[in-house]
């Protein structure tokens, strides 16, 4: 009865621009010998959500060259390359689960209003085949999808293959290795939304991208970044990492697209602590 309550004070209406429900991930605990709440938030996925017996990639399959997806009044067609996760840290060329759960998530936002889109500026960072911020724009946000220079040219694609006739929103492709300093048109002015999927997925990477995130975001950027329960300490120590600049707060699954749910993926919500 005392962890329910606990976990019903955790729950805020809304957090950033997200509308909707959040249970807030706090950030204390870290140097006592209280379990951290990184740390709590991962034993309470893994006993609840059991990711590992659950079933792999239920939207997407890998082994095709093109994947059709109805979104948005459309049927989007994402090309990938298959090949190209023979090439050890390459996985931005195929579509997972979590990009597909994270695009639904945001029409099913708009749709029932806890997200306004329509000429919000959204960068995506790590975009791989480009589906989620496809729908962004398709939503009517101005989209600056990210990648590294050698995943540009697939993300391209399938912006110009998608991205035809009447589209409330802009899209435009851009090179962003993280870490980096980033242009000027990036964080002038700032994001009203950062979006990712699948970009939690190892310690180095981590770092970058929290640099990353803290240089590209403002007071009013709201982030929101969905991704697949593979790695326990990774995520502890990206959860870790981001309560230190950032408010975390995870989006239940009872918030998603009711048909595009999955035990192996989790969606975060984060906006920049107030100093």
């Amino acid at each position: 009865m005392e962890e329910e309550e606990e976990e019903a004070d955790n729950v805020v209406a809304g957090l950033g621009s997200y509308l909707g429900k959040v249970k807030l991930i706090n950030g204390g605990g870290i140097e006592s010998d209280e379990p951290s709440a990184a740390a709590e938030e991962i034993m309470l996925l893994w006993g609840i959500q059991q990711p590992l017996f659950s079933k792999h990639n239920a939207f997407v399959k890998q082994s095709s060259l093109q994947l059709r997806i109805d979104a948005c009044g459309r049927s989007l067609s994402i090309h990938q390359s298959p090949s190209s996760l023979g090439t050890p840290g390459v996985t931005g060329a195929v579509m997972w689960d979590s990009g597909i759960v994270l695009g639904k998530f945001l029409e099913h936002s708009v749709e029932s209003k806890t997200i306004i889109l329509q000429d919000k500026k959204v960068i995506e960072l790590g975009s791989g085949c480009g589906f989620v911020g496809c729908i962004a724009a398709l939503l009517g946000a101005r989209v600056v999808l990210t990648d590294l220079p050698d995943r540009l040219k697939l993300l391209k694609n399938n912006v110009e293959t998608n991205l035809y006739g009447d589209v409330r929103g802009t899209a435009k492709v851009e090179e962003l290795t993280w870490g980096d300093n980033l242009d000027s048109d990036l964080t002038h002015p700032c994001p009203d939304y950062v979006l990712g999927s699948d970009v939690v997925y190892g310690e180095e990477a981590v770092l970058d991208l929290m640099e990353t995130l803290v240089e590209l975001c403002g007071r009013q950027t709201t982030i929101i970044l969905a991704g697949e329960l593979r790695n326990d300490a990774i995520l502890e120590y990206f959860l870790e990492a981001a309560t230190k600049d950032f408010i975390v707060g995870r989006i239940d699954q009872e918030q998603w697209h009711p048909d595009y749910s999955s035990p192996r993926v989790v969606m975060y919500v984060l906006t920049k602590k107030q100093k």
